[in-house]
């Protein structure tokens, strides 16, 4: 295996990646499994793609994340902050390109927790007048 150009830290929702950049030619790995067969919906790997589109460096870096908690949605927001973020420490140029898509800021979106004597978050249950 490469040497590691780079790595860096993606999180949203309750999910967090670990994401290592090193010369290759494209090929991203989740957790062992080709991106595809991880995530198992094309959209969430054109998520994880897109700070590789912004800096038109697909096909450049190997990418290997390690993905933890959360769902596939969650990991996949996790695993392009990370990509962005290594794409940054690479090249400090990259950064006013990244940040104008919003691929650095991480979403601060959180599931709202359930209240007591409702259903769920927001919803209530059936309201009888008799």
């Amino acid at each position: 295996m490469a040497d590691v150009l780079t790595s860096a830290t993606g999180r949203r929702k309750e999910s967090t990646a670990h994401v290592k950049l090193t010369p290759g030619d494209g090929k991203i790995t989740i957790n062992g499994l080709s991106a595809l067969e991880y995530l198992k919906r094309e959209t969430l790997v054109m998520i994880i793609e897109q700070p590789l589109e912004v800096t038109e460096t697909k096909g450049t870096y190997d990418i290997t994340a390690k993905t933890k908690g959360g769902g596939l949605t969650g990991q996949a927001g996790a695993v392009r902050l990370g990509i962005a973020r290594s794409l940054r420490a690479l090249n400090e140029d990259d950064r006013k390109s990244l940040r104008g898509a919003g691929l650095l800021t991480r979403d601060p979106r959180e599931v709202e927790r359930k209240k007591p004597g409702q259903p769920g978050a927001r919803k209530k249950f059936q309201f009888s007048k008799r």
